[in-house]
């Protein structure tokens, strides 16, 4: 197989699709009997993912992986940027935590330059590895006033020799004005870099888009290479956080109904995409007090500022219905939401706060401290009493004290999580809903004989769906043409 120069996808804005776009790319490529890799210098995000070596990295680059059928590396994502309060966020290199930046002493301060070269590492060791690497940018290429701080779009396309396709969503409007803004706006030496075009999320007959493909491609100099469809049936795992917010809000009648608490710095939200796929469970995202009490079961999900998170819950009188549900229906704390459940959290090295000390909602006989070490790692586990072999990661920092036998799963003989030998139940162990048994038994609450979808293969279907929707609609013979090429 040849060599092939990275290929990478950018962006007129962010969520225009490049994270979709990208995942498929790897999945065609794979399937065509190269050895690609994913790569993003530096993401911002709060759903994250733990290496098989135990390090952090965004949940979009391990999805890419996926895709690839390789096992997440750190090197895929050097740089995570986790925001923990409004204008604050953990900085992670290389998988592990240095600190955290407010987004002025980060985009205005002096450590880019190193981080950039500490990117470009990552990079060198994943190209050494596998062919190609495909590469995703940030947001919009064409912002100026950070263009010469940036270590994720044109400047680290450049430090690769990448291919570089510019994305644009058509079902924001203004496809014109965005994609030949971007490109006007780039400097000669970006200009260079750009092979094509790619137009996203197209409704309709894209024979109605020729005209505008047309002139597009006189505007811009450039080939448009793809107008990929919309498409409604193809389910991966969405990055970006705008992506929430087009969650299902409300109760649905004949339904399970899954309310999961959507905290101020919810984290991990990708945990609930096993159960969306389900078609007798209706998940959705709520802090409106008569959407809670409709619900079969609520979950508090994990969070980047537990204590934070804690108190405006009580704020806003959540609490007083979390604890009156938890009378009738089973209550689910993951991560940060199980700590929650708890009796107390101190915090007495102000790792996410500066309060030291928070009365939990008392539900759970259980207390947590945080602690300045994160714990990243994947685990295999039995959940409950079940034989099969469970599978998950913890991302945390904080230890959690709980009363012997109490326990939710055992990990390798140790114990768990908590379960009150009810209904109710936490755990650390993020990705718990991807395993059959355990959303089996959320079902066979309100559906007796109902029995799970094998998650992980429905997943493995949906990368091969990604696949031919590229296939069909994105001119890969001239991509890769371009990367045999030097760029």
């Amino acid at each position: 197989m040849q060599n092939l120069q990275p290929i990478m996808l950018v962006g007129t804005g962010s969520d225009v699709g490049k994270s979709w776009i990208t995942t498929g790319i790897c999945r065609w490529l794979k399937q065509r009997g190269y050895t690609p890799a994913p790569f993003k210098a530096q993401n911002m995000s709060l759903n994250s993912f733990s290496t098989p070596d135990n390090f952090e990295i965004g949940r979009a680059q391990a999805v890419q992986a996926e895709a690839c059928d390789i096992p997440s590396m750190v090197e895929m994502n050097p740089i995570l940027l986790k925001p923990s309060s409004l204008n604050k966020s953990q900085i992670v290199l290389h998988g592990k935590p240095i600190g955290d930046q407010t987004a002025k002493e980060y985009f205005l301060g002096d450590n880019k330059k190193y981080l950039f070269e500490e990117a470009k590492k990552s990079f060198k060791q994943l190209a050494s590895k596998y062919n190609p690497i495909v590469m995703e940018g940030a947001g919009s290429i064409s912002e100026l006033n950070l263009k010469h701080r940036d270590i994720v779009n044109m400047r680290m396309a450049k430090a690769a020799n990448a291919c570089v396709y510019l994305v644009g969503d058509i079902d924001k409007g203004g496809i014109f004005g965005s994609v030949y803004g971007t490109i006007a706006l780039l400097e000669d030496w970006e200009r260079k870099l750009v092979k094509g075009i790619i137009i996203n999320k197209f409704r309709g007959d894209a024979n109605l888009f020729i005209e505008g493909k047309k002139i597009l491609e006189n505007l811009t100099g450039l080939p448009v290479l793809g107008i990929l469809p919309y498409t409604r049936d193809i389910f991966i795992e969405e990055e970006d956080s705008v992506a929430l917010n087009r969650r299902s809000t409300t109760a649905i009648n004949g339904k399970l109904n899954i309310a999961v608490v959507k905290l101020h710095y919810i984290s991990n939200y990708t945990d609930f995409q096993a159960l969306e796929q389900e078609t007798l469970i209706n998940l959705y995202f709520t802090r409106d007090v008569e959407e809670l009490n409709k619900a079969d079961v609520i979950i508090i999900p994990g969070t980047k500022n537990t204590i934070e998170d804690l108190i405006a819950l009580k704020k806003d009188g959540l609490d007083i219905v979390i604890k009156a549900r938890y009378k009738q229906i089973p209550i689910i704390g993951i991560c940060g939401g199980y700590q929650m459940l708890g009796k107390s959290i101190t915090d007495p090295f102000s790792v996410e706060s500066h309060v030291k000390l928070e009365t939990g909602l008392g539900l759970f006989d259980i207390e947590t401290q945080l602690s300045k070490t994160k714990q990243t790692i994947q685990r295999n586990f039995k959940f409950k009493n079940y034989k099969a072999s469970c599978v998950g990661y913890e991302i945390h920092m904080g230890e959690t004290s709980v009363p012997k036998d109490r326990h939710l799963n055992i990990i390798e003989g140790i114990q768990e999580g908590y379960f009150d030998r009810k209904k109710s139940w936490g755990t650390y162990l993020h990705g718990i809903f991807d395993n059959q048994e355990v959303v089996t038994e959320l079902l066979q609450l309100k559906f007796p004989e109902a029995q799970a979808k094998n998650y992980r293969q429905f997943k493995t279907e949906q990368f091969d769906k990604l696949a031919d929707w590229i296939d069909e609609n994105l001119d890969m013979n001239a991509i890769i043409k371009n990367s045999l090429e030097t760029c």
